[in-house]
Order: C-alpha cells, then sequence, then structure tokens
C-alpha cells in the first residue's frame, strides 16, 4: 500500500463511517476507510435504499389498482417479480457506486478489507491491522480510530434463518418468487415495511408481534392507526404473541404461535424473522482495551468516546436509535469534537425523527404523550385528521392523523407524531422545530402554504390550544 499513515482510520463504509470520513477531509484530516464488504453499509446496499425502492412499487401497484377511484380504467393488471427486485437492486448499485466517487472526491482512502485494533505504535497512534480482500495484509496507523461497523439481524433460537424458508431482510429483498403466503415475526420498522410491501403485492400477511401493540415505539394513537389501516388492508395481525417453533416442510413453513394463552399453527410459504439487530463487535480487536460492549453494542460517551485513547464509535454499532441519519449526525459531531470545532452540542436522540415507510407512512420525533406524562410533563395535546385536509381528500388519501404533545407550562414542543400519505416528508418541519426549541406561539405564527398537507402541521399546533379552525 502506497500511504499506511493517516490522522484518522474509519472502520466500516456505511452512512456514519462515509459521512465521518467526507467531514474530516474537509476539516484537513489526511483519512482513509476500511469496508470488508459494500461502500455505502447496509443502509445503501440492503437496507434503507433498497428497500424503498421496492416499497415505490408497491405504492405504485397499489395506486393502479385503485385507478377507478381517480377516473381511469386500467385492465389486466400485474407485475414481473424479476423486474421488481432488479430495480430496486440497480437503485442501491447506483448509490454505492456514489459514495464510492464521494471517496475519491475528498481524497479518502478506501482499503477493502477487515479492520482491527492493534494496539499503538511508537508515537502513541493506533495501529489498525487490516486483512485485505485480496488475502493480503497490512498494517495502518492513526491519531483517531472511528468504529463503525453496524450491525446485523437478531437471530432467536429456532427462529434462525435460513436463506430459503426463513428469510431476513436480505433475502426478502431479493426472492426469486414472491410468496402467497407469508409471515413477519416483528412489527419494528423493518418487519412492518416488509409485511406493507407483501400485502400490497397480493401475498396473505400475517404479522406476530410480542408486545401489546404492532410499531410499539411510537404514539399508541398512532399505533392503534396503524393496525386499522392494516387490517382494513387484509392484513393479519397477532399482538401479545410469540412463535414457538418453526417446522419446515419442503416448500412451506408451519409455526406454533402462542397468543392469549391459546397455541395455534400457522402454514405459511416464507417467514421474515425482523426481531431486530446486534452490533458488529466480534473481530475487531477490543480484547486489552478499555472499550465495552454492553448488549452486543460499544458503549459511548456524550460525544462517541469509548473511553480507549484514541478510539470511538458511531452508528448502529454504538447502540440506539438504529437509523442511518442518526449514524450521519453522530459521524459529523464525533469528527468535530476530535478537531477542536468550537459550539458542538452532544447528540439529543429526543430530536431525531423517525420513519416508517409503510402505506400508510408511519413518522415521529420527541417524545410519546405517554412519555412525556412520564417525565412529569403538564401536557397539551393536539390532533387533526387527514379527513379535515383539502389536499389529503384531493389526492385520494384521507385517512391519517397528526398528533402533536407540547409542555403546558412552556409551550415546548415535546413530540409530534404522524400517519398517513407522505408523512415522511412532513416529519421534519417539528424536527427543525425542536432543535430550535420551538414553542407553540411561533409554530402558530408560522405561515403554512395552501393546499398542502403540512397545513395540517399548523391545525395539530392549534388543536392542543383549542384554536382549531378546520374540524
Amino acid at each position: 500500500m502506497a500511504d499506511s499513515e493517516f490522522d484518522l482510520i474509519v472502520v466500516g463504509g456505511g452512512p456514519g463511517g462515509y459521512v465521518a470520513a467526507i467531514r474530516a477531509a474537509q476539516l484537513g484530516m489526511k483519512t482513509a476507510v476500511v469496508e470488508r464488504e459494500h461502500m455505502g453499509g447496509i443502509c445503501l446496499n440492503w437496507g434503507c435504499i433498497p428497500t424503498k425502492a421496492l416499497l415505490r412499487t408497491s405504492e405504485v401497484f397499489g395506486l393502479i389498482k385503485h385507478a377507478d377511484a381517480f377516473g381511469l380504467s386500467v385492465k389486466d393488471v400485474s407485475f414481473d417479480p424479476k423486474k421488481v427486485v432488479e430495480r430496486s437492486r440497480k437503485v442501491a448499485a447506483q448509490l454505492s457506486g456514489g459514495v464510492r466517487g464521494l471517496m475519491k472526491k475528498n481524497k479518502i482512502a478506501v482499503i477493502d478489507g477487515h479492520a482491527a485494533l492493534a494496539g499503538t505504535d511508537a508515537q502513541g497512534r493506533r495501529k489498525v491491522a487490516v486483512a485485505l480482500n485480496d488475502k493480503s495484509k497490512a498494517t495502518l496507523a492513526a491519531k483517531t480510530v472511528i468504529l463503525a461497523t453496524g450491525a446485523r439481524a437478531r437471530q432467536l433460537p429456532g427462529l434462525e434463518t435460513d436463506g430459503k424458508l426463513v428469510w431476513s431482510y436480505k433475502e426478502a429483498m431479493v426472492p426469486e418468487r414472491f410468496p402467497k403466503s407469508l409471515l413477519v415475526v416483528g412489527s419494528g420498522a423493518i418487519g412492518i415495511e416488509f409485511a406493507s410491501f407483501y400485502r400490497t403485492m397480493g401475498a396473505e400477511v400475517t404479522v406476530v408481534e410480542v408486545m401489546d401493540r404492532i410499531l410499539p415505539v411510537e404514539d399508541a394513537d398512532i399505533s392503534a392507526l396503524a393496525r386499522k389501516a392494516f387490517e382494513k388492508q387484509g392484513m393479519k395481525i397477532l399482538t401479545g404473541a410469540t412463535v414457538k417453533a418453526l417446522a419446515k416442510g419442503k416448500d412451506q413453513v408451519t409455526a406454533t404461535i402462542e397468543a392469549g394463552g391459546k397455541v395455534t399453527e400457522l402454514t405459511v410459504e416464507r417467514v421474515i424473522s425482523a426481531v431486530g439487530i446486534v452490533g458488529n463487535v466480534e473481530n475487531l480487536g477490543l480484547d486489552g482495551t478499555k472499550v465495552r460492549v454492553e448488549k452486543t453494542h460499544i458503549a459511548i460517551d456524550a460525544w462517541g468516546f469509548t473511553g480507549e485513547p484514541g478510539v470511538y464509535a458511531i452508528g448502529d454499532v454504538a447502540g440506539p436509535p438504529w437509523l442511518a441519519h442518526k449514524a450521519m449526525h453522530e459521524g459529523v459531531l464525533v469528527v468535530e469534537k476530535i478537531a477542536g470545532v468550537p459550539g458542538l452540542h452532544p447528540m439529543d436522540v429526543t430530536k431525531i425523527p423517525g420513519c416508517t415507510y409503510c402505506q400508510p407512512q408511519v413518522a415521529s420525533v420527541g417524545y410519546t404523550e405517554a412519555a412525556a406524562r412520564a417525565k412529569g410533563h403538564e401536557v397539551k395535546v393536539g390532533k387533526f385528521p387527514f379527513i379535515g385536509n383539502g389536499k389529503a381528500i384531493a389526492l385520494g388519501e384521507p385517512e391519517g392523523l397528526i398528533k402533536t404533545v407540547f409542555d403546558a407550562r412552556t409551550g415546548e414542543l415535546l413530540g409530534a407524531h404522524m400517519i398517513g400519505a407522505e408523512v415522511t416528508e412532513l416529519i421534519q418541519g417539528y424536527g427543525i422545530a425542536r432543535t430550535l426549541e420551538s414553542t407553540e406561539a411561533e409554530l402558530m405564527h408560522t405561515v403554512f402554504p395552501h393546499p398542502t398537507l403540512s397545513e395540517m402541521m399548523h391545525e395539530a399546533v392549534l388543536a392542543a390550544y383549542g384554536r382549531t379552525l378546520h374540524l
């Protein structure tokens, strides 16, 4: 290798890693990224981006099936599974290639291989041993190392994925054929997105969730509306339920499910396991260091520091929320902290929006109503339904809700929660409000354009103070 000494080495080229590298290069650091598989990480290659391509296909397919509601006539509606998957993979490949282009533009060294901490050199720099993908080995050195190795699907005993009958997210994205029946275990964002995709494409879908409601991290009102919408679409949902065993046949799986004290069996063509993730902390050279692993994730302080001199961690490997945009922001924050940029603020996860791209979409930022009350806040809650919005009706998307939660004493916006068309785009408005520490006064005096879905954001604020205009 031509260069082996750097100011910063980033281990992992996912959203957090490559963005951290770019920011470091902008700040004048000589930077390298070590990536063992795909630049862009899981997000660009097997997560955020290709799943959205699939979900866009299902959205269009769903609209076509209801074309008559728009005065259109479409006959013999069908789809080509191979082309659906090919489009998704092409989108992923385009963006992954784009990340490599960004590395080149910013003069960041990209090293293909598996990296591990290997102590320090005589100058006190961190050493990183790399098993290169071409089977050779290299040793790098840098003042600082950022671990951004991401995470992978959790495997539960008896529910292990096998790539054929029991799928992880990877197999679910590239099926050779679309199953006619499907069991999804877990109703977080990943599980619900796949459940929504396959149901819209025609599969009989059953979702099993161990908690008492689906999308359990969301506000209870939003979870309830989501369940109602999914069941209206024909999805079967079992909450407070556990999959006790899977019996595999030649081309089907029989699941034993316990719910409400009763045990039943369900036979489906395929199962998707979406029961969470575990951090990629193995074989990173952490033994003998001060880096602590807690519940499969690297423990860090408010600035990403691991406790081991010169070693930081960001993104999914450093714990929740497991979101690409959290990893990106964290990467920039850590690099700027290392560089001594003044005026920084530690990460506040309550200001990070969460989005689920099912149909209808779900999005939120800040505290749920229950969480706000649990923290001792006296709250004012505002709600505004999509049916009261002209743009929503014109779009043919009249089902949905926007909910706001304010501190009754100070007027601080504590949280916002949405379900309905395009709410994954709308939520950032409330994200900005949270960052700016806005109160109801600023939001009430903000002029929202008409006719737009965003008007409902205004109305949901007004509703919290008894001033709703269009309901």
